[in-house]
């Protein structure tokens, strides 16, 4: 599927959204996942081949110009220099999108049937709605909805709040039935390599050293410990990955198998192996289907 799609889509979205706030939500790229979903949902999909998405001569993307270019138009129009806005801002921030990713294809053809981008989407079977966003949070009370307060949550799409210890269950339920999990996290942290490894050592080292050839004593994580680090700004919303199965050191110990989204960088050829306390500590949230989650929990949250 055309992953640049979704970006046009979703610039576009936050462009008008960050003019009607008045410049109050972040206009910057990157976003939560729930950008997948709305598109899919709203506006359709097509396939890779029909928006690639490299229309400015480069094999691989490279977003910085763009970025730029966006960022320094829609904050000069939120500035309103004319009084009004005028009828045309719009075109031209849809102006910049297609000439770096490519024009939105009204129809196209794929195995010489005609499509627009909704009967595609339509067609592929996948139904939104079968997905859920979950974290876990003490400021919002459990088995509620609420706005993740991050900058990258600018649509303000809800997440469902459970304890950790719950949402630990659905991480392995998830694998164990054959599904993935969508893993929104903080990669800042020092335990976070980039040789392929995340862990949350008992006492502070250099992280160059960190290396699964020598397992290290980790911290035990409570919900307290969740709560001040998000807080405190400590635990910050930085990276979205895909975690898709379970490993285990030699001593035993438990690790997510996370693809990253580096291409092959690190000692794993872009796989990250995070340990089950890492998870536990700095995950935001996680997206994953219905069918992935127990149906205990299911019914806490008084979804069918």
């Amino acid at each position: 599927m055309s992953e640049m799609f979704i970006v046009s889509k979703s610039y576009f979205d936050k462009a008008d959204k960050f003019v009607r706030t008045n410049g109050k939500i972040n206009f910057a790229p990157g976003s939560s996942f729930a950008d997948a979903m709305y598109v899919w949902e709203n506006y359709g999909i097509v396939p890779d081949s029909v928006m690639p998405g490299l229309e400015y001569g480069e094999e691989l993307h490279v977003h910085n110009e763009l970025d730029a270019a966006l960022e320094g138009y829609i904050k000069a129009i939120e500035q309103n220099p004319n009084g009004k806005l005028s009828t045309a801002w719009r075109k031209g921030v849809q102006g910049i999108l297609s000439a770096y990713l490519g024009c939105v294809p009204e129809k196209f053809s794929v195995n010489e049937k005609e499509y627009t981008p909704k009967t595609y989407a339509q067609e592929l079977g996948i139904n939104t709605k079968d997905y859920i966003s979950i974290t876990s949070y003490t400021h919002h009370p459990f088995y509620s909805e609420f706005a993740l307060e991050i900058p990258d949550n600018w649509r303000w799409d809800k997440s469902y709040n459970i304890p950790i210890d719950e949402l630990m269950q659905i991480f392995d339920y998830s694998i164990e039935k054959g599904y993935t999990v969508l893993w929104g996290s903080d990669m800042s942290e020092k335990g976070f390599t980039r040789k392929g490894i995340a862990v949350v050592p008992e006492k502070e080292i250099d992280a160059k050293t960190l290396s699964l050839e020598e397992i290290l004593p980790e911290k035990t994580i409570t919900q307290d410990m969740r709560q001040v680090a998000f807080d405190n700004g400590q635990t910050t919303d930085d990276h979205g990955m895909h975690i898709f199965g379970i490993a285990s050191d030699q001593k035993g110990t438990k690790y997510y198998m996370v693809k990253n989204s580096w291409g092959t960088s690190g000692e794993y050829k872009g796989i990250w192996y995070v340990s089950e306390n890492f998870v536990k500590y700095k995950t935001m949230n996680i997206v994953v289907n219905k069918n992935a989650v127990p149906k205990e929990i299911l019914k806490k949250l008084n979804i069918k």
